[in-house]
């Protein structure tokens, strides 16, 4: 995994956290100082923390396992659906529905519902139906769709998820929380850390902070892929030979 550099997070402002009147003092250990009224973060912790998370996302796309991104603030929203779709991961980026994962199946309930009104579209069945009831299902299709479009291969509970913003996001973290899903997120000086499992110190807000981070866990999940892949490679190559062998004893 690429290591990170000081200077790529001072550049992207990674260190820069709230207002020191806004700060939570669960996050006291990962600020380094106080300048003019803002608190600074340590990137000494930042950089271990990421790497500490970024091994965990890697390990989980290896062994196959999804990683649901959720972020769903204006400068973080496009990032997130960006990354999250250049490693084929889902993402919430809109709106999270309350029961996203403690009510899961009748989220998957809706995701189907989608798809049936697609289905209606291509197969004909528009054709043969009035022109109002046209319109309320391309009206409910558009809306399920605005929602559910980043989850909608999500057969089942995700492994982990990657969270921008936990205060904003607090509904994403408790769901997680009570099903022992762990989670992976930017923490910034306003938040509780404890709330997560793997926090990284960083400025949640500025939009350089969260693309330099979100493509840094990415990344790793891109490892995390190729490394299923050979190992795919391998298992299959090792299979044949054991059939090859199989088949020579028996012409023996």
């Amino acid at each position: 995994m690429s290591q990170l550099s000081y200077n790529d997070l001072l550049d992207a402002g990674v260190h820069f956290g709230h207002l020191t009147r806004k700060w939570n003092p669960a996050m006291a250990p990962y600020i380094f100082m106080e300048k003019n009224g803002i608190h600074i973060i340590d990137l000494n912790k930042t950089v271990r923390m990421a790497e500490d998370a970024g091994k965990a996302a890697r390990q989980l796309a290896r062994s196959g396992r999804k990683i649901l991104f959720v972020a769903t603030k204006k400068q973080a929203k496009d990032i997130i659906r960006t990354e999250a779709e250049r490693v084929n991961m889902p993402y919430v980026t809109e709106r999270w529905l309350g029961g996203m994962l403690t009510n899961f199946a009748t989220v998957r309930k809706s995701v189907k519902k989608m798809s049936n009104i697609e289905k209606m579209e291509s197969d004909g069945t528009f054709e043969n139906i009035s022109k109002k009831e046209r319109l309320m299902l391309n009206r409910e299709r558009e809306k399920l769709n605005k929602i559910l479009s980043g989850v909608a291969d999500l057969g089942r509970l995700p492994a982990a998820l990657f969270i921008v913003d936990i205060k904003k996001e607090h509904i994403a973290v408790n769901e997680a929380r009570k099903l022992n899903i762990p989670t992976i997120a930017l923490v910034d000086t306003n938040s509780d850390p404890n709330q997560v499992d793997f926090p990284i110190p960083a400025n949640d807000d500025a939009a350089k902070s969260i693309q330099f981070l979100a493509r840094y866990i990415s990344n790793a999940i891109s490892e995390g892929l190729s490394e299923r892949k050979v190992d795919k490679e391998a298992e299959n190559a090792a299979k044949k030979d054991e059939k090859e062998a199989v088949a020579e004893n028996a012409a023996e």
